[in-house]
């Protein structure tokens, strides 16, 4: 319990209350501030030189087109900040959206985005520091870097104040010279404009995005701003759209005022343009104005960065030593050193250039990922209200993330391998150490498992209005007539709903080595006895069924052949067990599965008797139509109902045993027989014994990838019925990656 006083009538009164009020005291011009504070830093010092490199005079452009770039990822977190301005951050965004293992991702993503971006503060505002002073640019700058590592972990506090002021002198150092340097423009300075193409332009483009990486920054303090659902996209948008004004102002002089080619590639590009306008004075001023720029930066890429690990491992996604916090200096001083020892590596070691690209790399892949998360909070059923709704939704969304991923392409190998490395690592990551430790998922997650079961719902209910017309059942094997009947009658019940057609045919195999002359196709008493049979089961089933025999040199051809030229929707065969020549050359009955013009039934079977308990055994997917079909006609014809098993297995959410269970009451309201849903336990924990059981067959696409983690199907002791749907009905590998990994 907390005391609160309030005044009412000039006097104190004291209340209880069960927490304290935060104030929401920042308004559209606190919020301004944050994110251009946030967002003007070292870069402008020392990327238009570098981008100058790679697009020429383009490189104007290619800062007005990442400013462009950055709107769908600013107009995603503006939502998401007034839906959950508790949250604070971009990784606590996407780990909640997509799941841990995407925010693992975006954590690392993130951290070494920051950690590149304070890097290249230190290597690119150094330079400006050694015009007064005569020393070696790598020694200070590491020597700079470790001075604020050890006050990051001391716990010195910068304060808002002070940043305030930084970034009001850097404002007005840079507007100062882009308005006193602009009457000196050429115009013979922005000759052939685009002369280094598209790939230049885009590269650029990809190489200066980080100098937009604060622009969401003010998502972080989201609960302290006043009306949020007014202020924050404002604000963000706003100080976006100032940001990228003055940027392109800057470099649009910085360009007229240089001769083509002096400042490309030079480590101090705005002092030599003050140089030639503003003389010594325009120096002086640039340069202190880019040692501000780089002792804020510098300072807040490690603090913002530290952070990261210190998050990750608060939400089990790192060791718990990067959340501890030093007794003594109150800070987290393992996340800190970890922070610094990498800043200090790519200092030491990295190239300028190439700091830059992995920065905006990495910054590009978050801001992708931030909007595919707002995309699984809106789909997704978890609570979410946000009090602004970004626009164009989703195809702003679905823009910043292709644009993204494109923009990755062009920015050459470094940074694409960069990124690359940085997502395998990370997957690599929660797999080891994460998956075993956490048991959430996010809103994607939710999403998704609800779009497969629609579509898995949305096939089954298409399934009636194209049923089974013709079934054809493929004898290989000399068989005694009660498992004989038993084929016959279950494919009878199958094609009974579109009073369909049986056709039951004996291939006989013969020896390579014996022709096929007309001796082979006279009918033997076996033969003229086979066909008795078959039309006294006509009679009995009720259903037109006709017999045939053919004779040939191979019966896997000949069943293909058979079913292709007559037609038929359906092929039932007994499940041949592997003998010996199956396990050399491969099994004849999978080579049908795969090469057959239509669906195949593979029948291990132990007799069908009127099955009045009919059960589909899912393997924690959706049930497959076929499966979902046969089942039903089979409890139709016998009265009968269909029983739905599905994995008792631990690990599941709240939320998606939820929709497990939704799926399954969707489904039994489309079938026309009693359905009921049954956990199959695999601990030797016994269910009714069924009658029939009916199950997908497996997926060779999927062996090698997650088959051997689902559970063992206890042994049903009856009929079993394995389906394999045609190539043209079967689900896409995508499909049944989604299927066996979100349900």
């Amino acid at each position: 319990m907390f005391l609160r006083h309030i005044e009412a009538d000039n006097e104190p009164v004291t209340t209880l209350s069960h927490m304290k009020e935060l104030e929401r005291d920042l308004g559209l011009p606190s919020v301004l501030a944050i994110s251009i504070g946030a967002m003007i830093g070292s870069g402008i010092f020392i990327l238009p030189a570098l981008a100058l490199e790679i697009a020429g005079p383009a490189v104007i452009v290619a800062y007005l087109l990442a400013g462009v770039l950055v709107v769908p990822a600013a107009l995603s977190k503006s939502e998401m900040a007034t839906a959950m301005p508790e949250a604070g951050g971009t990784y606590i965004y996407i780990e909640r959206g997509m799941g841990p293992m995407l925010g693992t991702i975006a954590g690392v993503g993130t951290w070494f985005s920051l950690s590149f971006k304070g890097a290249l503060a230190l290597v690119g505002g150094v330079p400006y520091l050694l015009l007064l002073f005569d020393l070696p640019l790598k020694p200070v700058a590491l020597g700079l870097a470790a001075v604020l590592i050890l006050v990051n972990i001391l716990g010195a506090k910068q304060t808002g104040r002070l940043q305030l002021v930084i970034v009001v002198v850097m404002l007005a150092a840079l507007g100062w010279f882009a308005a006193g340097s602009a009457p000196s423009v050429q115009s013979a300075n922005y000759a052939n404009f685009f002369g280094d193409g598209v790939g230049g332009l885009l590269a650029a483009t990809g190489l200066v995005f980080v100098s937009y990486a604060g622009v969401t920054k003010v998502a972080s303090v989201a609960e302290e701003v006043e009306d949020p659902g007014r202020n924050i996209p404002l604000g963000i948008l706003g100080s976006l759209a100032f940001t990228t004004v003055l940027y392109v102002a800057i470099v649009a002089v910085l360009v007229g005022v240089t001769d083509p080619g002096s400042v490309a590639g030079s480590l101090t590009p705005v002092a030599v343009a003050a140089e030639q306008t503003l003389g010594e004075l325009g120096v002086i001023i640039v340069i202190i104005a880019a040692i501000l720029a780089l002792i804020s930066t510098a300072n807040a890429g490690i603090l913002s960065s530290s952070r990261y690990p210190f998050a990750m491992s608060r939400d089990q996604l790192a060791p718990p030593t990067f959340s501890t916090v030093s007794d003594r200096f109150g800070t987290p001083v393992t996340s800190i050193t970890l922070t610094g020892a990498v800043l200090l590596v790519l200092i030491a070691f990295v190239p300028i250039l190439d700091i830059a690209k992995l920065a905006s790399a990495f910054q590009i892949l978050v801001f992708a990922l931030i909007n595919v998360a707002l995309i699984a909070f809106r789909e997704g059923t978890m609570e979410y209200e946000p009090e602004f709704t970004s626009p164009l939704y989703p195809w702003m969304q679905i823009f910043g993330a292709i644009t993204g991923g494109l923009l990755l392409t062009q920015m050459g190998m470094v940074a694409l391998l960069g990124a690359v490395a940085i997502t395998v690592g990370s997957i690599i990551w929660y797999f080891l150490y994460v998956k075993p430790r956490v048991s959430r998922e996010g809103a994607a997650s939710d999403a998704i498992r609800r779009q497969v079961g629609q579509n898995a719902l949305s096939d089954v209910d298409a399934a009636p209005g194209d049923g089974t017309q013709e079934v054809l059942v493929a004898l290989t094997k000399e068989i005694d007539a009660d498992r004989e009947r038993s084929l016959i009658r279950l494919a009878a019940d199958i094609v009974r709903p579109e009073d369909g057609r049986v056709v039951v045919v004996r291939f006989q195999e013969i020896p390579d080595q014996a022709p096929l002359t007309e001796s082979a196709t006279v009918q033997s008493s076996s033969d003229r006895s086979f066909e008795t049979r078959i039309e006294a089961l006509a009679d009995d089933c009720g259903v037109d069924i006709e017999a045939d025999e053919i004779v040939s040199h191979d019966t896997k051809h000949a069943i293909v052949n058979f079913a292709d030229n007559r037609g038929v929707d359906t092929i039932l065969a007994e499940h041949e067990p592997l003998r010996l020549r199956s396990r050399v050359v491969g099994d004849p009955i999978d080579w049908v599965v795969r090469h057959a013009p239509c669906d195949v039934l593979l029948v291990d079977n132990l007799g069908y008797d009127e099955p009045k308990r009919v059960v589909l055994s899912g393997d924690g997917g959706p049930y497959a139509p076929l499966a979902v079909s046969v089942g039903e006609a089979v409890a139709a014809a016998n009265d009968g109902s269909v029983s739905l098993w599905y994995p008792a297995e631990g690990g599941h959410t709240d939320q998606q045993q939820q929709r497990v269970d939704d799926y399954q009451a969707e489904l039994s309201a489309l079938l026309s027989v009693p359905v009921a849903a049954e956990p199959m336990r695999t601990d030797g924990g016994q269910l009714q014994q069924p009658n029939l059981l009916v199950r997908r067959g497996s997926d060779h696409r999927l062996r090698s990838v997650v088959i051997d983690e689902r559970p063992t199907i206890p042994t049903p002791g009856c009929t079993t019925v394995t389906v394999y749907p045609h190539e043209s009905r079967r689900p896409s590998f995508r499909r049944r990656l989604l299927e066996r990994f979100v349900f």
